[in-house]
Parts: structure tokens; sequence; C-alpha cells
């Protein structure tokens, strides 16, 4: 593939609710502009975007692939994107680094959950977007519904079609262009005259299309309210004004198995969607502050990391994308968040997996390089002397947390390395060893998110792990002040052991522990205090009441004894262990719990059943509102009721229901499910 001017360049993601045909779509424009020579198939295992073998045996997109495709001496850098919610971090990358988006929406469902989700990161990162009505051989395709429902994505812009159908169902056979008003059938590469049952359809769309061009810009405007009929040529410059105004959005139809309507969309995204010269300049941060960076080959290089994925046979890949500058296969370029240099080999364009080799790659292009050492998602590549960092998009909290455990011995040697790598080539992973339960935690978006990582660690890394429900992280604390006296006495036939410790403990609400020293007169000599605090710190540990930390007291030795002959160290650890159990149990222990509020987005029809799914789930509702048409209430709930809300809120609304999830603070647990919990403890220890 050859070298494109930035000029030429155009960077488009393609995003959508899952199932709405972009992997198919992206399939067909291969294929049309003769980079295929045989369509593949989602459904057959052999579609160029779903190349992981997790993404074949699911028949779905988990990440995106890069499909750089060249039509009419531009190349278009088209983003496939997964559009099952619990991947929402693939699109959020993939929107970060392009100048538009594609969001297709199905002929039959309409509008969904994540349309309206990828809708407004795209308004978050203010790119210009078509939408595309898509599948439209569907049996109960329906152009025109779905058009008047998409006002429910945004009440400021105005949606207007640019294409209309050629027939629907099993009698679509191309789209009608408003713009050069003709008949475009499947491959798009002839015209014809409008049939004639289709003409006032097409001038009542070609109107509206017309007015739009006209507000885009102001001399057409002058000219359209003259009376005067706008040339082809100006009706496209003006709807392209329009477009890039965010005023105005397109709508086109295609069915992307069969390739309708790919061509004039293809032209579409060459004519409509802007180059990465003409749009707001991507802003760094540098040493003497911001820095605007205009793009071009002669800008400061500023190269961004936007992906990164592990590959069988060479290894660690990285996504770039040039937001200035050129880079050279086989040169250097210093990684300005690492602080260290960088030696980058052939660089490569991906088309799925296919790696393209190319010797240059220019500012607003995107490329890939292998084996990097020290390069992770989100950093920035650069020339030494001239230190810039570009920004990361922002991703969306956890929502679905799973305890996970080594197979074997040999894998429990690998599994921090392996997370690690799993939480870099995907941010909405994360991971951290929980010290309160003492478990490995994997957090994600949902149970298919987690389940896909399991699967790549035993895959490309070869590490088998499992995975169970994670313990909730309880902790105790105490309610009032309580006191205690322990006395340690170990007599075995020849030196003994004896410790007596007398204890008070009360509530510290400002901070986690206190040790203090209250004995007067020598009772106890101040070299025994260490061995005491020892004792207690490690009941702090494992609790009094159910196996979880104690935390917000505070414990002052009061007075106790020694012997000149038996007392030491042991003695007094034990004794201080002993001692600060009883006073915490004189002092009115109490169980704590974590508390997230949530944030859920329904439609309005299964709010009655959200609401009353919350109820059961300790849950208080902070308020609810409505938002374009959909319910959403906010709620504070313990996070035991919601370990498993993700998959439980799909069950409830059919998968339409979304919601985001933080922590907010600890509470007490009521005491009728605190004895639960320490009687489940009591069971465990038990058994251990």
């Amino acid at each position: 593939m050859k070298e494109y001017p930035t000029q030429a360049l155009r960077n488009i993601a393609l995003v959508s609710h899952g199932g709405a045909g972009k992997t198919s779509l992206g399939e067909a424009m291969l294929y049309h502009t003769g980079a295929l020579t045989r369509m593949g198939t989602v459904l057959e295992g052999n579609a160029v975007s779903d190349f992981e073998q997790e993404e074949v045996r699911r028949k779905q997109s988990l990440s995106t692939s890069v499909l750089p495709i060249e039509f009419r001496d531009h190349k278009i850098n088209l983003l496939d994107t997964p559009g099952f919610l619990d991947f929402v971090g693939e699109p959020i990358s993939a929107l970060w680094v392009v100048e538009g988006a594609a969001l297709l929406v199905d002929s039959v469902a309409g509008v969904e959950v994540g349309t309206e989700l990828m809708w407004k990161y795209c308004d978050e990162f203010k790119l210009p977007r078509f939408v595309i009505i898509s599948k439209m051989d569907r049996d109960n395709a329906d152009f025109g519904k779905v058009l008047a429902t998409l006002s429910s994505l945004s009440s400021g812009v105005t949606f207007v079609p640019v294409q209309v159908p050629w027939g629907e169902k099993q009698q679509f056979r191309g789209v009608i262009d408003l713009v050069r008003m003709t008949a475009r059938p499947a491959d798009g590469s002839k015209e014809e005259a409008i049939p004639a049952e289709f003409s006032a359809a097409a001038e009542a769309g070609r109107t509206v299309l017309v007015e739009a061009a006209a507000e885009g810009d102001d001399a057409l405007l002058e000219k359209y309210l003259e009376g005067e009929p706008l040339t082809g040529d100006e009706v496209s410059r003006g709807f392209r004004h329009a477009v890039l105004s965010g005023r105005f959005v397109p709508v086109f139809a295609t069915a992307g198995t069969p390739g309708y309507g790919v061509v004039p969309l293809l032209e579409a995204m060459v004519d409509l969607i802007p180059a990465p010269s003409e749009v707001q300049p991507r802003m760094a941060a540098g040493p003497g502050g911001e820095v605007k960076l205009e793009g071009g080959d002669a800008g400061p290089l500023a190269a961004y990391a936007w992906k990164t994925t592990a590959d069988p046979f060479v290894g660690r890949l990285t996504y770039l994308r040039l937001f200035s500058g050129t880079i050279s296969s086989d040169s250097r370029v210093w990684n300005h968040a690492r602080r260290e240099e960088e030696r980058l080999g052939t660089l490569h364009l991906m088309r799925g997996k296919e790696q393209l080799p190319i010797q240059n790659l220019h500012s607003g292009d995107i490329g890939v390089v292998a084996k990097l050492s020290t390069t992770q998602t989100g950093d920035t590549l650069g020339d030494k002397i001239r230190p810039l960092s570009l920004a990361s998009p922002t991703y969306p909290n956890a929502l679905y947390s799973v305890a996970v455990l080594p197979k074997t011995q040999a894998d429990a040697a690998k599994i921090s390395s392996v997370l690690s790598r799993l939480a870099e080539e995907d941010r909405t992973l994360s991971w951290h060893q929980e010290p309160s339960t003492n478990e490995t935690i994997l957090q994600g978006m949902g149970d298919q998110h987690i389940d896909a990582a399991i699967r790549k660690a035993e895959s490309k890394f070869q590490v088998g792990l499992s995975t169970e429900v994670p313990r909730v992280p309880y902790r105790e604390t105490i309610t009032k002040v309580g006191n205690s006296m322990y006395r340690h006495k170990k007599q075995t036939g020849g030196a003994g052991q004896f410790a007596e410790v007398h204890m008070r403990v009360e509530p510290l609400p400002d901070s986690d522990f206190e040790f203090v020293n209250e004995v007067f007169g020598g009772a106890i000599s101040s070299s025994y205090l260490p061995a005491i605090e020892k004792g207690v710190r490690g009941v702090l540990k494992a609790g009094v009441l159910s196996g979880n930390p104690v935390e917000k007291v505070r414990v002052a030795v009061t007075d106790g004894k020694e012997h000149p002959v038996d007392s030491k160290a042991v003695a007094f650890e034990i004794a201080g262990r002993e001692a600060f159990k009883l006073a915490v149990r004189d002092a009115h222990p109490v169980m704590l719990e974590p508390v997230v509020t949530v944030r859920i987005t329904v439609p309005e029809a299964n709010m009655g059943d959200v609401l009353g799914d919350l109820n059961t789930r300790r849950a208080r509702v902070q308020g609810m509102e409505s938002e374009r048409g959909r319910s959403v209430v906010t709620a504070q709930v313990p996070l035991a009721e919601v370990q498993r809300y993700a998959t439980e809120l799909r069950s409830i609304t059919g998968g339409r229901g979304i919601f985001d999830m933080h922590f907010s603070h600890y509470e007490t647990v009521p005491p009728h499910v605190a004895e639960g919990i320490i009687a489940r403890a009591k069971g465990d220890g038990e058994k251990g």
C-alpha cells in the first residue's frame, strides 16, 4: 500500500450497538475497492476484522480492527469497533484518534442503548458523524420509521437523508442519491434514472438536503433565498460545511453483505469527513504549557500509542496515531512518558491481522510497530528535545469484578505479569490485590468482558485462570469505649511465660489506628510495648467478628504486670492480642460494608421493574429524572448487593439498560445482615 499525505487521509470509527453490521459493512468496503477477491462473513468466521480466536468462536467483535481502504486517491482508515457494551473501552479508544464517526443503526431494531452511548461519546469528542441505517435488505426493514426515531439521540441537530432506499426488504436494490439525483444499484459504479415511483420521495428529500446545504454557506444561503437553483457541486460544498458545523448529520442506507449503498457511502466519507489537517488542532502538554499541534509532516513529532495487542508470532504490537510529524521505519524516537528511547523496526499498516510494511508514516495516519520495549497504551512518542504529552480519554469505572485464581503452580508465577498485559491491552480492565480478603481481583465491564479476558490469558499467554465471586471487603469497628484485662501464663517445666495487659479501646473517627501507652509507675517495661502493639496489629488485620480488618480504633495500654523471670516479648504479644479482642467485644463492635453510587439508565417501560429490584437490594434511591426519553435513577447500594448487577440489569431490561458505578463510602451493616456474615465466617473458619 502506498503512502498518503495528510490531506488524502480520512480516519473514521464505525460504532454502534452490537449486531448492527459494522464488520459486514467494512468487509463489503474492502471487497468493492478491490482489496479482497472474496467477501468473508462473521458467521463463517472469515471476516477480515474478526480474526482473533475468541472473536471467531463468539461470532462478534471483541476489539478494534483497522481497515485501510484505498478509494479515489484517498486512504480511509476505517476502525471497526465492538458493539457489545462490555467492550466499550474499544470504541472509546478508537473515537479518540479519528476525525469522524459512522454510527450504524439497525433498520429493524432502530435506536438502541448502545446507539445512544456511542452518540454521547461522539458528542464528548466533538466528532462530525454519519448515521447509517444498515441491513436494509432484512425483513421488516423500515428506513422511514428509523429515521423518525433518530431525533431521540439529540434535539440539537437535524438528520438529513443523503440517500433514500431504492426499495426495501427483499426488494432493496440500492439507493437513490439525493446529491446526484440518480439511482445507484448494488455496486454503485453506474447510475440510473430515478424510477418514477420514487421520484416524489426523491424530490422531497432533495429539498431538505439543499436547504441544509444552503445553511452551511452564507453565499449559498443568499443564492437559495433569492430563488436561484444550486448546482450539484454547490450542494456538496455547502452540505460539507453544514456537516462539519455539527448542526446537520447525514443519513445513509446500506445493506453491507450484498454491498448495496457501499460505494456512495465511500464517496461521502471522502467528501464530507474532514482530513486530519482540517480539524481543530490537538493540544499537547509541553514544559512551558499547552502546545497546539497544527499537524502536518513538518510539525514536532507527536505519536500517540492508542492500542496495544499481543501477537503470538511477532510479540507486542503498538498501534500509533500520528498527530504531528513523520516517522520512518528503522528510526529512533523518545517515549516522553517513560523517559526512554525506543528503536522502531519496520512500520506497518494493519488490515485486520495482515501487516502491510511501509517506510514512512505521515501526520494524521495510523500505523503499527512491533516489539517496543517500554511503550504502553496512552504514551506519547516524539523527539527528545521537544517534550510533549498527548492526553488520553477517560474510561468508565469497572462494573464487574471476579477473584482470579491460578490453575497450577506454574500459572501462579505468571499471574501478575499476565493480568498487567491484559490491562494494558484493554483500558477498561484493571486488577489489584485486595489485602483485606487476600484475593487477586480482576475488574471489567461485565461477565462477557471478564470471560473474554480469561480466555485470552489462556490462548495468548498460556496461563490458566479460574474465577469466583470475590469476597466483599467488609470492615469492623467499634461504637463505644471498651475495657479489658488479659493475663497470659504458661508453665512448661523450664522458664515460663507471663504477661498481664490492661487495655482500653475507643472510637477514632478521623484515623484508622492509634496506639498509646498510658501505663504509669513502670508496671510494664516500655520494652514490651512494641510486642503488645504487634499483637494488636495482628488482630487489626485478622478481625474479631468476621475475619475482616478492624479500623478507626484508638488503643491505650493502661496497666499490667510482668514477672522478673517469665515475662518475655512473645508473652506480651499474646496478651496484647487477646486483650484487644476482649476490649473490642466490650465496645459494641459493628461491621462496615462498602456502599456504591449507581446511575441507571433504562427505557421508561422498565423503570418500575428496576425500582422494584433495587428495593430488594437495600438501595436508597437518591433521585429520578428523564433524559432523552429514557428514565435515569441514582441510588446508593451496598456493594454486596450489586456485584453481579451488570448481568442482572441486562436480564431485567432485555439488554436495554446501562449503568455506571463508583465507590461512595463505608457504612454500618444492619444487625440481621451482619449476623449472617459472621455466621458464614465462623463456618468457613471451622472448615479451614
